[in-house]
């Protein structure tokens, strides 16, 4: 069996796995790399660029090289490839628990549950509740949908149809390793300079297609185009403006503005400002926006490395 349908079979397998599995509540395999990554952050962590250069390197690279073994002990046996292919494709993907969450709040809000609603924000993003109303609950959960679509499906996608497991493990290492360690806060402005570089780095091709498909799957694609060129550059982030905007414009509401991180107030310009605000039932309308926009991606995904394949043989 060709490399292109093995990751095809596999990568279908693998977002039908985390459709009706989910993440495991225990012992799940992102859990125990950041343990791992958490041990040798213990070790290495100086105040200094090139030592957290080195976490870096090892830990991904850590995450690369199993992949690579794994591979290689299954490559002759295509009903394995395509196991461990499915396996890998559910450990990285988590449109599954980033629905579920994020329903979780959408149900806490509609029935007037503001406190609960904050006690859940913080298994979808790391922003202070305490600071949110329930329209800003909203938009925090909006925007972390829109975000996460891109880290947790997309974009270990497209690095799966590149490389295979190791390309699916790899980016999920890079994108954990950058939650652990790539905010700017004193312990990790330096020690986790060169995560969060190469996440934006690894990040960028998924993000610019998660910004496409969001335009092409929802209400509004030219309003999704338009908040993008108009907007996307003025975000912080290179990777979450283009998709944030996206959603945004497809959605037909208002993203961005203040918010607050570990009692830090941020001040983000807005995003499709001409549009309402957003809104209790926009949760919803964010989720399934983000499951249109991880099933084209796989169909995106695959025929890429199909054609791909075909100019080189």
């Amino acid at each position: 069996m060709s490399a292109g349908r093995v990751f095809a079979y596999g990568a279908a397998a693998g977002l039908i796995g985390d459709l009706l599995l989910g993440d495991p509540r225990r012992g799940h395999p992102v859990a125990a790399f950041g343990r791992a990554a958490g041990a040798v952050e213990r070790v290495l962590w100086r105040d200094h660029r090139g030592w957290g250069a080195l976490h870096t390197v090892v830990c991904a690279g850590g995450a690369v090289a199993l992949g690579g073994v794994a591979t290689r002990a299954v490559r002759d046996c295509a009903v394995a490839s395509v196991a461990l292919t499915g396996v890998a494709t559910w450990a990285v993907v988590g449109g599954t628990s980033l629905a579920r969450e994020a329903r979780a709040i959408g149900r806490a809000l509609e029935a007037g549950d503001v406190e609960g609603a904050r006690a859940r924000l913080p298994h979808l993003c790391g922003r202070d509740p305490q600071a949110l109303d329930a329209d800003g609950i909203a938009r925090a959960v909006v925007e972390s949908v829109a975000e996460n679509t891109s880290d947790a499906v997309v974009g270990a996608l497209v690095w799966g149809a590149v490389g295979g497991v190791p390309g699916l493990l790899g980016f999920r290492a890079v994108n954990t390793l950058d939650a652990m360690v790539g905010h700017k806060s004193a312990r990790y402005r330096r020690y986790g300079w060169a995560s969060a570089r190469l996440d934006d780095l690894a990040g960028w091709p998924g993000a610019r297609l998660t910004a496409v498909l969001a335009a092409l799957a929802g209400d509004d694609p030219r309003g999704a185009v338009r908040a993008w060129r108009a907007d996307a550059g003025k975000h912080p982030s290179p990777n979450a403006g283009p998709v944030e905007a996206s959603f945004a414009g497809a959605l037909g509401v208002r993203l961005g503005g203040t918010l607050s991180y570990g009692g830090r107030v941020e001040h983000r310009p807005v995003l499709n400002g001409a549009e309402r605000g957003v809104g209790t039932r926009d949760i919803e309308r964010a989720v399934r926006l983000s499951r249109r926009v991880g099933w084209l991606a796989l169909g995106v995904c695959v025929a890429a490395r199909r054609i791909a394949k075909g100019r080189t043989s």
